[in-house]
Protein backbone atom coordinates (compact mmCIF):
# COMPACT_ATOMS: atom_id res chain seq x y z
CA UNK A 1 0.00 0.00 0.00
CA UNK A 2 0.83 3.43 -0.40
CA UNK A 3 0.84 5.84 2.81
CA UNK A 4 -0.21 9.78 2.90
CA UNK A 5 3.19 10.81 1.53
CA UNK A 6 3.35 8.20 -1.36
CA UNK A 7 5.52 5.86 0.39
CA UNK A 8 5.19 1.95 0.21
CA UNK A 9 4.28 0.43 3.11
CA UNK A 10 3.84 -3.44 3.61
CA UNK A 11 0.69 -4.18 6.15
CA UNK A 12 3.64 -6.94 7.26
CA UNK A 13 5.38 -3.79 8.94
CA UNK A 14 2.45 -3.48 11.21
CA UNK A 15 2.57 -7.36 12.74
CA UNK A 16 2.62 -8.39 16.25
CA UNK A 17 0.15 -5.25 16.91
CA UNK A 18 -3.51 -4.67 17.42
CA UNK A 19 -5.24 -2.74 14.38
CA UNK A 20 -7.84 -0.15 14.30
CA UNK A 21 -8.60 0.07 10.69
CA UNK A 22 -10.82 3.21 9.76
CA UNK A 23 -12.01 4.99 6.48
CA UNK A 24 -11.61 8.51 6.91
CA UNK A 25 -13.03 11.78 5.19
CA UNK A 26 -11.82 15.48 5.74
CA UNK A 27 -15.35 17.18 4.91
CA UNK A 28 -18.16 14.29 7.04
CA UNK A 29 -19.80 14.90 10.10
CA UNK A 30 -17.99 12.09 11.64
CA UNK A 31 -14.70 14.10 10.54
CA UNK A 32 -14.10 15.53 14.45
CA UNK A 33 -13.82 11.67 15.53
CA UNK A 34 -9.96 12.27 14.50
CA UNK A 35 -9.42 13.71 17.84
CA UNK A 36 -10.54 10.50 19.57
CA UNK A 37 -8.29 8.73 17.23
CA UNK A 38 -5.62 10.43 18.11
CA UNK A 39 -6.12 9.84 21.65
CA UNK A 40 -6.48 6.34 21.35
CA UNK A 41 -3.70 6.18 19.55
CA UNK A 42 -1.63 8.36 22.35
CA UNK A 43 -3.12 5.94 25.00
CA UNK A 44 -2.90 2.72 23.68
CA UNK A 45 0.20 2.70 20.89
CA UNK A 46 3.09 2.09 23.68
CA UNK A 47 1.16 -0.94 24.37
CA UNK A 48 0.33 -2.36 20.55
CA UNK A 49 -2.11 -0.49 19.05
CA UNK A 50 -1.94 0.88 15.53
CA UNK A 51 -4.48 2.98 14.65
CA UNK A 52 -4.59 3.07 10.28
CA UNK A 53 -6.42 5.60 8.43
CA UNK A 54 -7.57 5.21 4.95
CA UNK A 55 -9.16 8.42 3.09
CA UNK A 56 -12.15 7.67 0.82
CA UNK A 57 -13.99 9.60 -1.12
CA UNK A 58 -16.90 7.22 -1.40
CA UNK A 59 -19.84 9.46 0.59
CA UNK A 60 -21.18 12.11 -0.81
CA UNK A 61 -17.50 13.51 -2.49
CA UNK A 62 -16.55 14.35 1.51
CA UNK A 63 -12.95 13.63 0.47
CA UNK A 64 -12.12 15.54 -2.44
CA UNK A 65 -8.78 16.52 -1.55
CA UNK A 66 -5.35 15.15 -2.17
CA UNK A 67 -3.51 12.75 -0.27
CA UNK A 68 -1.04 16.32 0.47
CA UNK A 69 -4.04 18.03 1.16
CA UNK A 70 -5.27 15.65 3.40
CA UNK A 71 -2.21 15.22 5.31
CA UNK A 72 -2.06 18.79 5.71
CA UNK A 73 -5.48 19.08 6.86
CA UNK A 74 -5.22 15.89 9.55
CA UNK A 75 -1.87 17.14 11.13
CA UNK A 76 -3.35 21.00 11.31
CA UNK A 77 -6.67 20.37 12.37
CA UNK A 78 -6.55 17.37 14.33
CA UNK A 79 -2.40 16.75 15.53
CA UNK A 80 -3.22 13.28 13.66
CA UNK A 81 0.41 11.21 14.12
CA UNK A 82 -0.86 7.71 13.73
CA UNK A 83 -0.82 6.28 10.04
CA UNK A 84 -2.47 7.61 7.34
CA UNK A 85 -2.61 6.27 3.78
CA UNK A 86 -3.79 7.24 0.43
CA UNK A 87 -6.96 7.76 -1.13
CA UNK A 88 -8.49 4.28 -1.75
CA UNK A 89 -12.38 3.34 -2.20
CA UNK A 90 -13.81 1.45 0.52
CA UNK A 91 -16.43 0.04 -1.76
CA UNK A 92 -18.22 -0.56 -4.93
CA UNK A 93 -16.40 -1.75 -8.62
CA UNK A 94 -12.91 -0.11 -7.90
CA UNK A 95 -12.97 -1.30 -4.15
CA UNK A 96 -9.42 -1.86 -2.20
CA UNK A 97 -8.23 -5.32 -2.27
CA UNK A 98 -7.67 -4.35 1.74
CA UNK A 99 -11.99 -3.31 2.12
CA UNK A 100 -12.43 -6.69 -0.03
CA UNK A 101 -10.82 -8.55 2.72
CA UNK A 102 -12.65 -6.49 5.29
CA UNK A 103 -16.15 -6.58 3.97
CA UNK A 104 -16.48 -10.13 2.60
CA UNK A 105 -18.25 -12.86 3.57
CA UNK A 106 -15.66 -15.42 2.78
CA UNK A 107 -12.81 -13.66 4.18
CA UNK A 108 -14.27 -12.25 7.31
CA UNK A 109 -17.58 -13.91 7.92
CA UNK A 110 -18.45 -12.55 11.59
CA UNK A 111 -17.71 -8.61 10.45
CA UNK A 112 -18.92 -8.64 6.68
CA UNK A 113 -20.81 -6.24 4.80
CA UNK A 114 -20.48 -3.42 2.87
CA UNK A 115 -18.96 -0.30 4.65
CA UNK A 116 -22.05 2.59 5.30
CA UNK A 117 -20.01 5.44 5.38
CA UNK A 118 -17.43 7.40 6.52
CA UNK A 119 -15.40 6.11 9.78
CA UNK A 120 -16.07 2.19 9.96
CA UNK A 121 -13.91 0.58 12.28
CA UNK A 122 -12.22 -2.90 12.36
CA UNK A 123 -10.37 -4.15 15.04
CA UNK A 124 -7.82 -6.76 14.28
CA UNK A 125 -5.75 -8.26 16.96
CA UNK A 126 -1.89 -9.10 17.09
CA UNK A 127 -2.51 -12.21 15.17
CA UNK A 128 -4.13 -10.41 12.31
CA UNK A 129 -7.77 -11.54 13.19
CA UNK A 130 -10.38 -9.41 12.73
CA UNK A 131 -12.25 -8.78 16.08
CA UNK A 132 -14.53 -6.01 16.32
CA UNK A 133 -16.17 -3.85 13.86
CA UNK A 134 -17.89 -1.10 14.97
CA UNK A 135 -20.22 1.54 13.25
CA UNK A 136 -19.26 5.16 11.92
CA UNK A 137 -21.20 6.73 14.93
CA UNK A 138 -19.79 4.79 17.39
CA UNK A 139 -17.30 7.57 18.96
CA UNK A 140 -13.51 5.98 19.09
CA UNK A 141 -13.18 6.67 23.03
CA UNK A 142 -16.31 4.97 23.60
CA UNK A 143 -16.56 2.03 25.91
CA UNK A 144 -17.41 -0.24 23.57
CA UNK A 145 -14.20 0.46 21.18
CA UNK A 146 -11.73 1.16 24.40
CA UNK A 147 -13.00 -2.44 25.79
CA UNK A 148 -12.35 -4.42 22.51
CA UNK A 149 -8.94 -2.34 22.31
CA UNK A 150 -8.12 -3.86 25.45
CA UNK A 151 -9.38 -7.32 25.07
CA UNK A 152 -7.16 -6.95 21.74
CA UNK A 153 -4.05 -5.72 23.28
CA UNK A 154 -4.18 -8.60 25.75
CA UNK A 155 -4.41 -11.52 23.52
Amino acid sequence: MKDITGRDVALKEFEGRALLLVNVASKCGNTPQYSGLQELYRRFHGRGLEILGFPANNFLGQEPGTDKEIGEFCSTQYSVTFPMFSKISVKGKDIHPLYTYLTSRDTNPEFAGKIGWNFAKFLTDRSGRVVARFDPKTEPLSEQVVGAIEKALGA
